[in-house]
């Protein structure tokens, strides 16, 4: 496979890099070389291999929903800063 020195520029271009001649040669040829390697795994026979998203089993860690009681607004403010009775109060941030 073979990326070519324009598809690096427009791939940074995209990326918003500046890259100078000498950068753009250097990762023109470092992405040869990965790309190349992932080619290879094209040639692999994966022909009866099953599809594989987690290499391990995968279970919801989450309780089921359950309906509980809320807290009284008393108990909810109790430990509020500031409080108008009915809800907290907090700097007024836009005029």
């Amino acid at each position: 496979m073979k990326i070519t020195p324009e598809e690096v520029e427009r791939v940074a271009a995209l990326a918003r890099l500046q890259l100078d001649g000498p950068e753009v040669e250097r990762m023109t040829r470092q992405l040869d070389t990965i790309l190349s390697y992932v080619a290879k795994l094209d040639e692999i026979d994966t022909q009866g291999v099953e599809v594989t998203t987690h290499t391990q089993q995968v279970v919801n860690a989450f309780r089921e929903d359950e309906v509980q009681p809320s807290l009284q607004p008393e108990q909810a403010l109790a430990n509020a800063p500031e409080d108008n009775g009915a809800s907290f109060s907090v700097p007024r941030i836009i005029r």
